[in-house]
């Protein structure tokens, strides 16, 4: 049973992957949209329970707000970083908003079990029940465990993880999520696949132990969910298709495959040919038979290609990726006349007898045959039959000729209605001489028949209507993303367009090198400050220059200068008043490095320098208003 939690099964990522289509889409982004937008513009929200980053994000706060240094360690271990009470009072606070936060996902995702799409509700069915026929000796909880699995982590987690992908939330082109926000829906999936599958907290992770009551308590939460997820009736019942159904069908389906899925599920077919078809009378064996061996990708599309094998490698493998439309068709069926055919035959019978019955009462089908037809019977047959030809004339006028009765289903109905008691009762000795009804029950088998129609009509007409509803929804959707893409590419346009101007601007001037640029000098005056490299040693800000002593620092001299590029300055070194190096520090790229969680550089290849309070120097002295 673990493989199939450990694996990748190809019938789980089928499944996922046709059930993420753009209805299944709409159903995840309807019940996780109002959550993750929540989250993500909730800026006071910082969900973090890796101790040793808390411990770090501390230090770094500290030290540039106060621009002095904290004299501890910059690389901890998670015992180490536990040990400070700043950093555990950190972790409770996350470990509480995190549980909020959790909380409002789990209630939105029990509470919306019918958005889950039928067809991963009805594989959950099908696994439960295979994995308890294959594993009767397991519990009820290990079950539902893989069952959650495929619910929740293989289909729901993932959008949560990266809604921007998975088109749960539009993000515009220059508003990315940020690595806080992220990291906040990452902790969040992670708590609801703990959940899911009753996993705890232990170990190294056992500062977060205080969590595995609040887990235990949204697993049997899970189990219910998994239960009532695969209460879902057969696909016959859902759809309301029976062995009529097809000749009622319009337009037959139609699928579109690559060729290489074609030779695969071929493959997959002749490989499994016993388990898929143990009757040896199954068609499906005469079929394989008549298909014989699995094509090549050039066999099967009739194309010659190159002897060279690398070339011809490549050409498979494009070739391949070749799309086609197969229509759905009988390969067992031979076509006959409408009277041999007897499913044909059952459908235009049962249109007859409904304008019968319309015009002509009786205890049953037979006493209505078998009594006369009155000349205001005959009347009333006639006028529905002139309703119904202007109905569709109307019709045929609104979808500009789009939509029109077949004619050889509706000539029969036409005729006088003793005309077509008449052939109905010849229909219906043809229909009993292959046992689709019977004389003995006045053909009661035919009107329940009709009255099966009769009521699928009804759930045929809200299928409609709500296929109708989830159709402009998607178009909705796809014109919001529509504008979403046209709004992405503005942005990179204007974009490029800038690059281009600045780079008309500048020239060949500058020349980026990591953090820090070489420059021409700059003949224009700006503001500098000058440091011994003793004295920013005792600031704390130069921690030690390659093999430079201690003692000779104050003969290295620092000199800080504002450019004419913006968060740009000119570092210059003067040893003994002869300058040795000079480079460009551009200060956003400070700002990255301490974000990122990097304490100390080095500059000029040998100076090693705390990023915190080299960005405290620089605030106070070029960005704070008292400067």
């Amino acid at each position: 049973m673990s493989d199939f939690v450990t694996g990748n099964p190809l019938v789980v990522k089928m499944t996922v992957g046709f059930n993420r289509n753009q209805r299944g889409q709409n159903s995840l982004r309807e019940m996780l949209n109002p959550l993750i937008i929540e989250v993500i513009e909730d800026k006071n929200l910082r969900i973090n329970t890796n101790p040793v980053e808390v411990y770090k994000a501390w230090v770094n706060q500290t030290e540039t707000s106060t621009g002095v240094t904290s004299g501890l360690p910059y690389d901890v271990t998670t015992e180490q970083a536990l040990k400070h009470e700043e950093v555990k009072a950190v972790l409770a606070e996350s470990i509480t908003r995190l549980t909020e936060v959790t909380d409002k996902f789990l209630n939105a995702i029990f509470t919306s079990l019918d958005k889950i799409p039928y067809g991963m509700r009805y594989i959950a069915k099908v696994l439960k029940a295979a994995l308890e026929k294959k594993f009767p000796e397991a519990a009820e909880k290990d079950v539902l465990k893989i069952v959650g699995n495929l619910l929740y982590y293989r289909y729901i987690n993932s959008a949560i993880v990266a809604p921007d992908a998975f088109d749960i939330i539009n993000v515009e082109a220059d508003k990315q999520l940020s690595n806080d926000q992220r990291r906040n829906l990452g902790s969040v999936a992670k708590i609801l696949q703990f959940a899911a599958s009753n996993k705890g907290f232990g170990g190294d992770s056992s500062y977060l132990a205080a969590m595995n009551d609040y887990i235990r308590q949204s697993h049997e939460k899970f189990k219910k969910y998994c239960v009532d997820a695969c209460e879902v009736p057969e696909p016959e019942d859902f759809f309301h298709i029976d062995q009529y159904s097809d000749i009622v069908t319009i337009a037959k389906p139609s699928i579109y495959i690559s060729v290489q899925e074609i030779i695969d599920t071929h493959q997959l077919l002749l490989h499994h040919e016993d388990q898929i078809a143990p009757d040896p009378q199954d068609p499906i064996h005469e079929l394989l038979e008549d298909l014989r061996e699995v094509p090549s990708v050039d066999e099967l599309l009739g194309t010659d290609l190159p002897e060279d094998e690398e070339m011809r490698k490549m050409l498979q493998t494009q070739l391949g990726k070749t799309e086609i439309s197969l229509t759905l068709s009988n390969k067992f069926e031979v076509p006959e006349d409408d009277q041999a055919d007897v499913q044909q035959l059952l459908v235009r019978t049962k249109r007859m007898v409904v304008d019968v019955i319309a015009c002509q009462t009786g205890d049953n089908l037979l006493q209505i045959l078998d009594s006369p037809a009155s000349e205001e019977q005959e009347e009333l047959h006639q006028s529905l039959v002139k309703k119904r030809d202007d109905r569709d004339h109307r019709a045929k006028i609104d979808s500009e000729g789009g939509l029109m009765r077949q004619q050889s289903m509706s000539g029969d109905t036409r005729m006088p209605l003793s005309m077509m008691k008449t052939k109905v009762k010849k229909n219906l000795q043809n229909l009993e001489l292959h046992e689709v009804v019977t004389r003995k029950n006045g053909y009661q088998d035919l009107v329940n028949m009709i009255a099966q129609d009769i009521r699928n009509q009804r759930n045929y007409r809200n299928s409609r209507k709500h296929e109708l509803m989830r159709v402009r929804e998607t178009v909705r959707s796809l014109q919001e993303k529509r504008m979403f893409y046209e709004s992405q590419i503005d942005y990179y346009n204007r974009y490029v367009q800038k690059c281009i101007e600045n780079l008309q601007q500048e020239g060949n001037n500058r020349k980026s090198r990591g953090i820090f640029r070489r420059d021409a000098s700059q003949k224009a005056h700006f503001e500098s400050l000058k440091y011994s490299a003793a004295k920013l040693h005792e600031k704390g800000i130069i921690l030690e220059i390659g093999t430079l002593p201690t003692n000779q620092f104050k003969n290295m001299q620092f000199e800080i200068k504002e450019t004419a590029d913006p968060g740009v300055f000119e570092v210059q070194a003067k040893l003994l008043g002869m300058e040795v190096k000079k480079i460009d520090l551009v200060f956003q790229d400070l700002l990255q490095l301490q974000y990122e969680g990097v304490a100390v550089i080095e500059l000029f290849n040998d100076a090693k320098v705390n990023v915190n309070l080299l960005i405290f120097l620089l605030n106070k002295k070029f960005y704070s208003a008292g400067k």
